[in-house]
């Protein structure tokens, strides 16, 4: 059905296309469609249960020693290794889909909220204070995303978890340049590259 979804938006618009259309798409009926999501903007959000409960296992299980954004790290390259080609590609439709409907959008945010609090509360129970657990969390979801763009606009030679990781390190270096005049972090940003 997201696959039917996902098609339907990019052929005539996400406002377009009825929920009928895509059940008919997907060769099932509107119950079966509701039996699995609310509304059509649930669609979207298909998978995230599973990719939270990915984040946070590899989080729960990464070495007691490791510090938050290293289980981040754990987190997202689980995460990230449950994803394949096929993902890859749907990923550029997903996007297109995202960025021509404002309600998709919206959703969109959503996910990524849901996915913080998930690894916010991972990193909790592992006794990352508050702060930090949320800054590491908002950090690994900034970084699955930008690994995830990347991954799936290049040419798939990369792993998924290379893009999602380097993006974290990434991320990580640019922390210690927030403190810092904006001429001298924009200098020291352009050195980094």
């Amino acid at each position: 059905m997201v696959v039917a979804a996902v098609d339907l938006f990019t052929e005539q618009g996400y406002d377009d296309t009825t929920v009928a259309q895509i059940a008919a798409r997907a060769g099932v009926t509107r119950s079966t469609f509701h039996r699995h999501f609310a509304d059509k903007r649930d669609v979207l959000v298909a998978g995230q249960e599973t990719l939270s409960t990915l984040l946070t296992e590899g989080i729960t299980e990464a070495p007691a020693d490791a510090g938050p954004l290293e289980a981040v790290a754990a987190g997202l390259e689980r995460a990230s290794g449950a994803l394949g080609q096929g993902d890859r590609e749907f990923g550029q439709r997903i996007k297109a889909a995202v960025a021509a409907s404002a309600e998709l959008q919206e959703r969109d945010a959503l996910k990524s909220v849901g996915l913080a609090a998930a690894m916010t509360a991972a990193l909790a129970t592992r006794g990352v204070p508050d702060p930090v657990a949320h800054l590491a969390a908002e950090l690994g979801v900034l970084a699955f995303k930008r690994g995830y763009a990347q991954w799936s606009e290049g040419d798939g030679a990369d792993g998924l978890a290379h893009h999602v990781l380097a993006a974290l390190s990434e991320l990580h270096g640019a922390t210690s340049l927030l403190g810092r005049p904006a001429a001298e972090s924009a200098d020291e940003s352009q050195g980094a590259r």
